[in-house]
């Protein structure tokens, strides 16, 4: 089985449409854990709603464009997700795959790892809170140690709203 890191975003109707995300995916994919949920102002376009972020870890069968294209999209669409030009447009569902790692570790590949980890706390907090110890393989840092290093002005942990049962009791920002 792969496993993969999956980023979860929404600024319409967020509450709803992160935890019917969630539950769609475990429809196709085994669901080994939700992250906690953190509200998050927008990047780029800020005149509009603040996000609900959050991250999943999942394992499959499927590739990652299988995932990608079968599931992921199937489940924005699903959500009625509308793609336009502007990357920071509101949506309902946002679903990227953080980290594809392939089932055969002896392959040599280090799998995909999304830029943005490195780049935005909105990811690499929830992804930090499920996989702590993953270590980035062109940073050599664990998930954990970049989520502690970015800058976290508009992060605020929302343990009101919770998406799986198994949710981390306690966000990363507060260990």
């Amino acid at each position: 089985m792969n496993r993969v890191l999956v980023a979860l975003g929404s600024n319409i109707d967020s509450e709803r449409n992160l935890s019917e995300a969630v539950r769609r995916l475990a429809l196709y994919c085994r669901l080994v854990a939700v992250s906690p949920v953190y509200e998050t102002t927008p990047v780029g376009t800020s005149d509009q709603p603040n996000f609900l972020n959050a991250a999943a870890l999942i394992e499959t069968d499927l590739t990652e464009a299988e995932l990608k294209a079968r599931v992921l999209q199937t489940i924005e669409q699903e959500l009625g997700r509308v793609r336009t030009t502007d990357k920071n447009a509101p949506r309902t569902i946002d679903l990227d795959i953080a980290v594809f790692a392939e089932r055969d570790p002896d392959s040599g590949s280090e799998g995909f790892w999304s830029p943005d980890i490195l780049r935005y706390a909105h990811i690499a907090v929830p992804l930090a809170d499920i996989a702590p110890q993953r270590r980035h393989p062109g940073s050599g840092q664990t998930l954990q140690e970049i989520a502690q290093s970015l800058p976290t002005g508009g992060l605020v942990s929302r343990p009101d709203v919770v998406l799986w049962p198994q949710t981390v009791k306690k966000p990363i920002r507060e260990r």
